[in-house]
């Protein structure tokens, strides 16, 4: 029989140790890098879909995972440094949301699983070898811009009949500009659109181009994707309405802060398909058997006040194809 003071001693040590064990199981908890290239704000209902994926695979971050985030903000810049910084903590996968993000993250690690999602061909982009297989540690989801592009300036065109002469503004400073360049000149020369193409890389130049607008007098504008645009999606709108341009945008969240149309991929169901991707990882997948997913829901969205005040009648079939009309 164990005396009282060793019983104590014995309970003391017991309880000394308790710590110990929930500080090692907590070491144990895998954690995982979310990169992104723009802000929290824009991005709060696609990390939702992202943990949502997370949470079908098992995985319910602060009790068997945990997630660290990292974003840039208006300093595409510090993709680089905040991607090292995520492989220094050694996650166990990290998820790069964004071509920038993506580039970044396969620079900061040759080891560390790393799912993408990125908007132009990632082959091209240099981030796999392949679609069907990636090879390296690099897998992810991705949607062809090329198709979007010709579809958006269709959509544009169904908008604004009568145009004839379209602005497309882009930044110069965003990888694979010249891919995107070469889709929406195919695609407006088979329309039969003339297009001068404006660069914009700062706030600044974003309020140039729409003063050479105002000179110039285009039917319409093609703001073209990229993180620096959807930071500034609500000046952008702004300066749409004010000086009366009919504008398109990669993205439904534009349309959300006041822009007039929007076609795109669905990031919510992109992240959704990167959440699970990781999950598989985190279960023991290795990123050079998942091929690369290309992302097959796309979302039209047509802002109705912004409409009236330019005076444009939308049609009863752009009304129908639309997936969500804000009125």
């Amino acid at each position: 029989m164990i005396a009282r003071r060793e019983f104590i001693t014995l309970l003391g040590g017991a309880a000394a140790a308790w710590p110990l064990a929930a500080r090692a199981q907590q070491a144990a908890m895998p954690v995982i890098g979310f990169l992104g290239s723009t802000s929290p704000d824009v991005n709060a209902d696609y990390v939702r879909a992202f943990r949502q994926a997370l949470k079908e695979s098992g995985f319910v971050e602060g009790e068997n995972v945990a997630i660290e985030y990292r974003w840039p903000g208006d300093q595409i810049d510090q993709l680089p440094a905040l991607a090292a910084d995520l492989v220094r903590r050694r996650v166990a996968v990290l998820a790069a949301i964004g071509n920038p993000a993506a580039v970044a993250a396969k620079a900061a690690s040759a080891t560390i699983p790393i799912v993408f999602q990125v908007g132009d061909d990632p082959v091209k982009l240099g981030l796999v070898n392949s679609l069907s297989r990636p090879g390296g540690n690099l897998t992810g989801v991705n949607f062809f811009s090329s198709e979007l592009v010709a579809k958006r300036l269709e959509l544009l065109r169904e908008l604004v009949p009568g145009a004839t002469r379209v602005a497309v503004l882009v930044n110069p400073t965003r990888p694979n500009l010249e891919n995107i360049l070469r889709d929406v000149e195919a695609a407006a020369r088979a329309m039969g659109l003339q297009i001068q193409i404006h660069n914009a890389g700062t706030i600044g130049e974003i309020d140039a181009a729409f003063g050479t607008f105002a000179r110039q007098g285009p039917d319409a504008l093609f703001v073209g994707p990229d993180p620096f645009f959807r930071n500034r999606r609500v000046h952008l709108a702004l300066l749409a309405a004010h000086h009366r341009v009919p504008a398109t945008y990669a993205l439904r969240d534009y349309v959300e802060a006041g822009g007039l149309m929007s076609y795109g991929a669905s990031l919510n169901d992109a992240l959704r398909q990167c959440g699970a991707y990781v999950g598989r990882i985190l279960k023991g997948a290795t990123s050079t058997e998942l091929p690369v997913v290309q992302s097959s829901k796309f979302e039209l969205v047509i802002n109705l006040p912004p409409a009236r005040m330019l005076g444009l009648n939308v049609s009863r079939s752009l009304l129908a194809t639309a997936d969500e009309v804000i009125e």
